[in-house]
């Protein structure tokens, strides 16, 4: 939508959306609703999706991958300091309290042009080079960029909801301290973007996405063989898992850098296709750990997981650069 009516319009609607599924939340007098409510609320996702493709209009890709390195740092930052914040506003004021202030956040929508208007943009001129369609050869690219996101985002999201893994008899940790040590590969992430940022134009988006599949590698496989040599401990798998959380932070500015170049008058299209299949591939990801930790099962099933997707990645980039020089990309 952003690509055939601007990217101010769509923004408009999704802040309001969100503003009004606020105000819902503030007055549901159901479970039912106020859940239905906050489903709505995720509409200010195409804030997120939108602000990648913004980028991308302005300025060419490596640039654009350091502005996205920099801006998802901070994006990184906030899901450790709001809930702080959230609970000070609700404890102090009560917890409508908090949906009044995205409320007013909503009402906040930036003044943006009306760039990346384009009346033939259409969801399908990315969709068909999955299918190596003629004429979209150039594409396919996307296909390898959008698997590297899926399985980057995995390991993320499997680390996330192991919550029994962390407290159980493998790990042993209290609630308090798995707090701490959840924090750890956020640390990592906000380090890699950081990276991104400052040498992306340096090295060119696809060497640093290289190179962070590799780090993320690593995390993997540092606890995975330390683990079964009797060195599982909290400290050798956050700490590696904070590996995960650098390469991460390399990889994902640069691959969202990368998808939104291939055809930049369909930034919009394509920032949004990446954003939903690499949230949906690393959820699928989750459910599957979920279905691999049985009880006794240890980090095992985990550990292995995360080898398979960092190996995969690895893998995705390899041919994603292979495939660009064969269609003459780069």
């Amino acid at each position: 939508m952003s690509d055939r009516f601007g990217r101010r319009n769509v923004l408009i609607g999704g802040f309001i959306t969100f503003s009004l599924a606020s105000l819902g939340c503030i007055f549901a007098q159901s479970a039912e609703v106020f859940l239905f409510f906050r489903v709505l609320q995720a509409s200010i996702a195409v804030a997120m999706v939108l602000a990648r493709a913004i980028v991308r209009d302005m300025v060419p890709q490596d640039q654009a991958a350091s502005m996205l390195g920099y801006i998802t740092m901070f994006i990184a930052i906030s899901p450790m300091v709001s809930p702080a914040i959230g609970g000070f506003i609700g404890e102090t004021f009560g917890w409508r309290a908090v949906f009044w202030c995205l409320f007013v956040a909503g009402l906040n929508c930036p003044d943006l042009d009306r760039s990346g208007r384009n009346q033939h943009a259409s969801v399908l001129q990315l969709c068909t080079a999955v299918f190596g369609i003629p004429g979209t050869a150039d594409l396919a690219p996307v296909l390898g960029l959008l698997w590297l996101g899926s399985f980057c985002d995995g390991r993320v999201f499997c680390l996330s909801g192991r919550r029994p893994v962390y407290r159980g008899g493998t790990l042993g940790l209290s609630p308090s301290k798995l707090g701490y040590f959840l924090g750890a590969p956020a640390l990592g992430y906000i380090l890699g973007n950081f990276i991104t940022g400052r040498y992306s134009m340096r090295f060119g988006a696809n060497k640093m996405v290289l190179v962070g599949a590799v780090i993320g590698g690593f995390g993997s496989i540092i606890p995975l063989v330390l683990f079964n040599l009797g060195f599982g401990t909290p400290l050798v798998f956050f700490g590696s898992v904070t590996l995960v959380g650098l390469g991460n932070g390399l990889v994902l500015p640069n691959a969202t850098s990368g998808m939104l170049s291939v055809r930049p008058h369909l930034a919009g299209t394509a920032s949004g296709l990446g954003g939903a299949l690499m949230t949906g591939g690393g959820g699928a990801l989750a459910a599957l750990a979920g279905a691999m930790l049985v009880p006794g099962s240890g980090a095992n099933p985990l550990l292995w997981l995360m080898l398979a997707t960092s190996s995969l990645s690895v893998v995705s980039i390899i041919w994603v650069v292979l495939r660009e020089k064969q269609v003459g990309i780069r």
